[in-house]
């Protein structure tokens, strides 16, 4: 079964569990992902799914950061509740470690000795990470105290 029917079946279930946070939040992911394949012009595959799936979850933690500034922690908790019910269509997260490692291996590979080839440092660990769902800002900042320490 793909992830879109996935999708589709556990929306029906948690409509009949009457389970709203979780209902809501797989309507809007059926939504973009209706969107999307129209923007397209063709059905997405399983990879543009996840792409999509990523960008709901940076969207919500982008939000999440507004919220908190302007202690709306309601909204905050609403934010965090979609963030789960996405992320469970996710694979499993990369840890600290992964991250670490990967960046290592990646400056490595590159050759990176300053701030100027972060851009490449970048490409080179999240084509690493690809499959391990990576957090944008974490590998970010995991460069970027690389780059800068060098150590």
């Amino acid at each position: 079964m793909g992830l879109r029917e996935q999708i589709a079946e556990d929306m029906t279930a948690a409509m009949k569990a009457k389970d709203t946070v979780r209902t809501s939040t797989l309507r809007m992911l059926k939504a973009a992902m209706v969107n999307r394949r129209i923007e397209k012009g063709a059905e997405l595959d399983d990879d543009e799914l996840m792409k999509l799936l990523r960008t709901q979850v940076k969207q919500r933690r982008d939000s999440i950061e507004q919220y908190q500034k302007g202690a709306r922690q309601d909204l905050v908790e609403k934010e965090t509740a979609e963030i789960a019910v996405i992320e469970s269509y996710l694979p499993k997260a990369a840890s600290a470690e992964e991250i670490e490692q990967a960046v290592t291996a990646a400056i490595s590979e590159t050759g990176a000795s300053s701030m100027k080839e972060m851009g490449a440092v970048m490409k080179a660990t999240m084509a690493r990470l690809a499959d391990r769902n990576p957090d944008g800002r974490a590998v970010s900042e995991a460069v970027r105290s690389k780059l800068v320490g060098g150590s």
